[in-house]
C-alpha cells in the first residue's frame, strides 16, 4: 500500500525504518537492549533483529520491556518527521505501522486504514520477507491484536488477500476518499 501511495505523491513515514534507526549502535535504545539481552548484539554493535524477535515473541514480558525501550523513541521520531513534512507543505502524511491499534496510537491520527489479509497470506508473506519458520510467523501474527479488533476501529479497509491489481484499485479508492474528505 505504501508504495502505491508514494507513487501518487503521498508522504509516507515507515515506522519499521524508524524502529531500526532508534536501535543503531551507540544510541540509548541500543544500549538499553544490550543491557537486557547482550546475546542479541553483534560484533559490530548492531541488534540482531532475528535473535531479538525470537526472544520477545516467545515471552510477553520481554516484549513489553522492548516496547518500553523503543516505542517512546519511535513516537518521538515520528512526531518530528510529521512536523517536518507539514512544514514542507505536505497536507497528507501516511504512517505505515503494524502496531497502531496495539499501542493506541491510532487514536492520535485523523484516520486509520487497515490493510487486511487472511492468515495464510500473512504467514506466507512473513516467511518470504523474514526467512523464518511457519511457527515463528504465527507467533508474530498472534502477538498482535486480532484483525477483527483492527477492523472495528478502521476508517477504511484494504483487503490485501487477492490480486495486486485489486489491492492497487482499492488503495486508490481509499486515497481518493481521504483526499476528498480533507478538501
Amino acid at each position: 500500500m505504501a508504495n502505491i501511495l508514494r507513487e501518487q505523491g503521498v508522504a509516507v513515514i515507515d515506522a519499521d525504518l524508524i524502529a531500526r534507526a532508534v536501535v543503531e549502535p551507540g544510541l540509548p535504545a541500543q544500549r538499553d537492549i544490550a543491557a537486557l539481552w547482550p546475546s542479541v548484539i553483534g560484533p559490530d554493535g548492531r541488534v540482531d533483529r532475528k535473535q531479538l524477535a525470537a526472544i520477545v515473541f516467545a515471552d510477553p514480558e520481554s516484549k513489553a520491556r522492548l516496547e518500553a525501550i523503543t516505542h517512546p523513541r519511535i513516537r518521538e521520531r515520528i512526531a518530528a518527521e510529521v512536523a517536518a513534512l507539514a512544514a514542507a507543505g505536505h497536507r497528507l502524511v501516511v504512517l505505515e505501522a503494524a502496531l497502531l491499534v496495539e499501542t493506541g496510537m491510532y487514536r492520535e491520527l485523523d484516520g486509520l486504514v487497515v490493510v487486511a489479509a487472511n492468515e495464510a497470506a500473512q504467514v506466507s508473506r512473513i516467511i518470504a520477507r523474514d526467512g523464518c519458520t511457519r511457527e515463528a510467523a504465527l507467533l508474530r501474527i498472534r502477538a498482535q491484536h486480532p484483525m477483527a479488533d483492527k477492523l472495528r476501529v478502521a476508517s477504511h479497509v484494504v483487503d490485501n488477500s487477492g490480486s495486486a491489481a485489486g489491492t492497487r484499485a482499492r488503495v486508490l479508492e481509499v486515497l481518493q476518499a481521504i483526499t476528498e474528505a480533507g478538501s
